[in-house]
């Protein structure tokens, strides 16, 4: 309800009686009183402040009580939010992680899903690494052994004794394959060649004479050109007393004996040996480890 507003030239007019003069119905001025206690004070004085503030007034009070509430507030420690689930997801580029689902983060393991760990991924892969570092050593090895056994060396088994006393049967020789490659074979050597009359088989030999040698054999006492051959690495009781000869080598050619003289099928039997029969030179005997020397 809003009341009119008194013009001033309208105070002192008389109203419903005597001017100025208060109405006789009308309150007795109220006279404030003496207040002993100062505590009781503040509490009046605030009640009758807020009582006579109008409404638009008492919003400001609102704001600062807000305020005050809002910097006591800030003054506090800060708390942090509950994470929320999508908060703990992994990157799917990483190593293949999944997310995790809510059931899981609030304690309920759900099904079990087996994903592969870092750990795991790198031992893989360490593991692979060194089936294929193995792969290469072993083709490595075999390419080596093809070419060690094709130019170089070959290893060698003595079967029979058209070589005794000097080989033995089944020892285990070391033919030096690369010495007759860059260089000939000399008399006196002992080698390791194919069989003229069937190259499929191999025999071990000592080569006796030369190309352009005369060999002959008289009562089995060797000449080679016409010299007679020290051959002390053969015992008495392993000469023969053939006679063969006397015959020129042919270029290219050599003449070969075992050392067991009465018990070796040699030149004497089937001819000549072409060079390129020649496989390689008698270089170690290695077993059995007793009796291994180097020839």
């Amino acid at each position: 309800m809003v009341q009119p507003e008194l013009h001033p030239s309208d105070e002192g007019r008389e109203v419903d009686g005597n001017p100025r003069e208060p109405h006789a119905d009308a309150p007795a001025a109220r006279v404030p009183e003496a207040v002993t206690e100062r505590s009781a004070e503040p509490e009046s004085r605030s009640a009758e402040a807020f009582a006579l503030q109008p409404a638009e007034e008492a919003e400001p009070r609102a704001f600062a009580l807000q305020s005050e509430s809002e910097s006591r507030e800030e003054s506090l420690p800060l708390q942090t939010a509950p994470l929320e689930p999508d908060a703990l997801t992994l990157h799917p580029d990483t190593d293949g992680a999944r997310r995790l689902q809510p059931s899981e983060i609030d304690g309920d393991p759900g099904p079990i899903v087996a994903t592969p760990s870092p750990s795991t991924s790198v031992r893989l892969a360490q593991v692979k690494e060194e089936l294929v570092a193995w792969l290469k050593t072993l083709v490595s090895a075999a390419v080596y052994a093809v070419l060690i056994v094709t130019f170089l060396f070959q290893v060698a088994r003595v079967e029979g004794l058209s070589m005794a006393p000097t080989l033995e049967d089944q020892d285990r020789l070391i033919v030096n394959k690369l010495v007759y490659r860059i260089g000939e074979p000399r008399r006196g050597d002992i080698v390791m060649l194919y069989y003229p009359l069937n190259p499929e088989k191999s025999f071990v030999k000592r080569v006796i004479a030369e190309e352009g040698d005369t060999v002959r054999i008289v009562d089995g006492r060797v000449y080679v050109n016409d010299i007679p051959l020290k051959d002390d690495y053969v015992p008495n009781e392993y000469r023969s007393h053939d006679d063969w000869g006397p015959q020129v080598i042919p270029d290219g050619y050599y003449f070969v004996m075992g050392d067991h003289r009465n018990n070796s099928s040699d030149s004497r039997h089937w001819g000549m040996v072409p060079k390129k029969y020649i496989i390689g030179k008698v270089q170690l005997r290695w077993w059995p480890v007793p009796t291994a020397r180097v020839f």
